[in-house]
């Protein structure tokens, strides 16, 4: 299993393999001077002799093709128009004069990165024949992954040609926006359709991105979609239908399987057929779409299962399919019940050809409970939990709770958008993660007597406020799932990059959702060492965890045993400090001035601005010794321009400041007592 993690991360490494200008290019056109009438550029550079073979074909089918050889050595040659269109600008009343002669003369600027090449051109004009010149300036960019070509004419004083090329055949895709439907009744069965196809679709490459509606939990689709066309180069073409989505990706799928609307676990299962078959999924209403397009069921669900239970529908699937499942992920196939059903993580499971389910994780459920205890003891260690558990049948703590006991790594929710696209969207080449560090832990911090307040996110920078307003006004800390390494590594690279100086990220104890009192043993020192080395990677030096395995957020046992602790301080030497709870948690330690706090206050999304503000008064009249460090949770459809409204009616003694200097400070100077749960 290390083996397999490692070979994952090591996909999302920079790769400089197209270090030189050869080859062929592609215009991207969002980045680059509007070409008239073509709408398209490809720049063909050849290694020729002393030379180059240099070749534009401007548009695609209605194109014209202009191919040059010339020595770069600064020697003039001429070459024949054998086309009157002045391509570039085909709106200006320009011609070229076919069969005269054009001469050019080239060098290397850099060699084997950037090339000058010096044109003069006659062009007939309304006015006569005229001679122009152009520069010619063709410049691979330092990554290797781009290549720009500017034109300079002689006759043009303002707004010179810039065009922007990616190399011919890499980053092309398609884009669809998803309806705002998931009712049973509604239409669940397109979405399902959909997001199954881009299972299927994404196989071998980022092929099919989706843009989720307003409502979506993971509110960031848009804005990624618009980093990997600005930043990643990619170029993506509109779907529109249901059948052209098929059409286009015919050749990826190999049947159909039929759920019944009816029994809404049927559909559950058919991800888990889609994946396995390579089918896409259709209700019987769909069924003649699929048909035309010449596809065969693999499987028809219509009635089979009607007057079942789900765990004798979960054990007809396993009976079935399960041998033939991956057997490093499982998907829970939960959130939403009855008629509504958002299976966002769908296409990543019908990928991995993963087993689709939503079995309750309540020891009192007794068959369910089973049949979950069964898959989970049959993965491999420490593998991917994906998707959620069912909002209907258990808690979110019963599922983790089970999941951790096995040393399963959860990653949550059912939601989560279009994971076969990002894993597969590698970071741009000689990118590193850098953290917003604020703290020196060279240089001894010493606080003053104040309340020193710091504020942390821990519901993943993906939901609620990372993309709402007044993000970067005040310190604020967000934590990353570290499995997004492998799972988005370009994502990842598009929250870093908008990271202002106010924004740090924070990792977990461990790579994946999981209580930390639940883990095995054995299983302990390899999962944390498995997270300090993700948190390495993305430059992390302060860590969250939260353990609901003992009870409710409230009224249950939300402490950490002094042999938790000692594993955080023994397995994760690098951290600087721990960050506790959910809500209060009341876990608090030292070592080495490197502290473990839990947080002494949570903000949910519908407390008043006053009452917040007095709750954070009297917390610091009641712990009154002088610094007093508190650690705040900020649920996270808050967004930070209410948190800041309500920083901002605190009394002087208040001090917000970032999470790294507020570790580094209560390190120094604990004014909390240590406090662990003793068994």
């Amino acid at each position: 299993m290390k083996r397999s993690v490692l070979t994952l991360c090591l996909v999302i490494l920079p790769t400089f393999a197209f270090a030189e200008i050869w080859g062929s290019w592609t215009l991207i056109p969002h980045k680059s001077t509007e070409i008239d009438l073509f709408n398209a550029l490809q720049i063909d550079i050849q290694n020729n002799t002393d030379g180059i073979r240099w070749i534009r074909t401007w548009g695609r089918g209605r194109s014209v093709a202009d191919t040059v050889t010339l020595p770069l050595n600064g020697r003039p040659i001429e070459s024949a128009i054998t086309h009157r269109a002045f391509a570039s600008n085909v709106f200006m009343g320009l011609s070229l004069p076919v069969g005269e002669m054009r001469s050019f003369s080239g060098e290397w600027i850099v060699p084997q990165k950037t090339i000058r090449i010096h044109e003069r051109l006659p062009v007939q004009a309304s006015q006569g024949e005229q001679m122009i010149e152009i520069e010619h300036r063709l410049n691979l960019a330092e990554n290797g992954e781009t290549l720009s070509y500017e034109l300079e004419r002689s006759t043009r004083k303002s707004n010179p040609l810039r065009f922007v090329c990616k190399r011919t055949g890499t980053a092309e895709a398609f884009v669809m926006e998803l309806e705002d439907d998931w009712r049973v009744d509604g239409k669940l069965d397109h979405q399902a359709f959909l997001i199954g196809l881009q299972g299927l679709a994404n196989a071998n490459g980022a092929n099919l991105y989706f843009l989720f509606p307003e409502s979506w939990d993971f509110n960031y689709t848009p804005a990624v979609y618009d980093f990997y066309r600005q930043d990643r180069f990619y170029n993506f073409r509109k779907l529109t239908s249901l059948a052209q989505a098929l059409k286009t990706f015919r050749d990826k799928v190999k049947g159909y399987v039929v759920w019944d609307k009816e029994v809404r676990t049927s559909l559950i299962v058919a991800f888990t057929i889609a994946g396995l078959e390579k089918a896409v999924i259709v209700s019987e209403e769909m069924i003649p779409l699929v048909r035309a397009a010449g596809l065969e069921p693999v499987e028809n669900l219509v009635g089979r299962f009607t007057g079942m239970s789900d765990v004798k529908i979960y054990q007809w699937a396993y009976d079935r399919y399960w041998q033939r499942c991956n057997k490093t992920l499982l998907i829970w196939m939960g959130g939403e019940h009855g008629n509504i059903m958002k299976p966002g993580i769908a296409d990543w499971g019908i990928r991995q050809g993963a087993f689709f389910q939503d079995l309750s994780t309540r020891p009192e459920d007794g068959e369910e409970y089973a049949l979950s205890c069964r898959l989970l003891g049959e993965l491999e260690p420490m593998s991917m939990i994906m998707g959620w558990h069912s909002y209907k049948k258990d808690k979110e703590r019963d599922h983790v709770r089970l999941t951790s006991s096995y040393g399963h790594r959860v990653k949550g929710l059912h939601t989560l958008p279009n994971t076969s696209f990002s894993a597969q969207v590698p970071m741009t080449p000689g990118f590193e993660f850098k953290n917003q560090h604020r703290a020196d832990w060279n240089k001894a911090q010493k606080p003053q007597k104040k309340v020193y307040l710091t504020c942390v996110q821990t519901d993943g920078v993906g939901l609620g406020a990372w993309t709402k307003p007044g993000r970067g006004e005040i310190p604020y800390a967000w934590c990353l799932g570290l499995n997004d390494l492998w799972l988005g590594p370009a994502m990842l690279e598009f929250f870093y990059r908008q990271a202002t100086p106010n924004d740090y990220f924070i990792g977990g104890t461990t790579p994946g959702y999981m209580y930390p009192k639940m883990i095995p043993d054995s299983l302990r020192p390899d999962l944390m060492g498995m997270a300090q080395s993700m948190l390495d990677s993305l430059d992390l030096c302060i860590t969250q965890t939260m353990d609901y395995s003992e009870g409710a957020t409230v009224e249950g046992n939300t402490e950490l045993t002094e042999q938790v602790i000692d594993a955080f301080y023994t397995y994760l030497p690098k951290i600087r400090g721990f960050c506790n709870g959910y809500a209060p948690a009341y876990t608090f330690a030292v070592r080495n001035k490197i502290p473990v706090v839990s947080y002494d206050y949570y903000l949910s999304p519908s407390r008043p601005i006053d009452d917040a503000v007095a709750d954070l008064i009297e917390l610091a009249e009641i712990n009154s010794a002088r610094p007093y460090f508190l650690l705040a949770h900020i649920r996270q459809w808050s967004d930070i321009r209410r948190v800041k409204t309500i920083l901002d009616h605190l009394p002087e003694q208040f001090e917000i400041v970032p999470l790294d200097v507020f570790m580094q400070m209560a390190g120094e100077q604990p004014t909390f007592q240590e406090r662990m749960l003793v068994r």
